[in-house]
């Protein structure tokens, strides 16, 4: 709830309120889908509730959708991408710098 309540205000303070749509996960509509998903995942959450939410929502990705996704080496950002491929996912390590992985993901 906080999270949500910081990114609604955060919106607004930056000027995108009229386009930023803050939802609870099980509040949006099943046919919805996403040009654009960025994450930096709850990596902590462990690995089956991790790749549970993962396969919840990159699904949704429009058929020319991109997810970014932030992980720490150190916390498993490269096994991450691997089980991505294995999930038959494009993934390119878009960046990598002081030990934090950006993984661009699509179709």
């Amino acid at each position: 709830e906080r999270a949500r309540a910081l990114t609604g205000a955060n919106a607004e303070r930056i000027g995108a309120g009229d386009r930023v749509r803050v939802r609870a996960p099980d509040d949006v509509p099943a046919e919805v889908r996403f040009t654009q998903l960025w994450s930096n995942p709850p990596i902590r959450i462990g690995k089956d509730e991790l790749h549970e939410l993962l396969r919840r929502w990159l699904p949704r990705l429009a058929p020319d959708g991109v997810a970014w996704l932030v992980v720490a080496r150190h916390l498993g950002g490269d096994s991450l991408q691997r089980w991505l491929v294995d999930e038959g996912w494009q993934v390119e390590r878009y960046a990598s710098q002081k030990g934090f992985r950006v993984l661009r993901v699509g179709r």
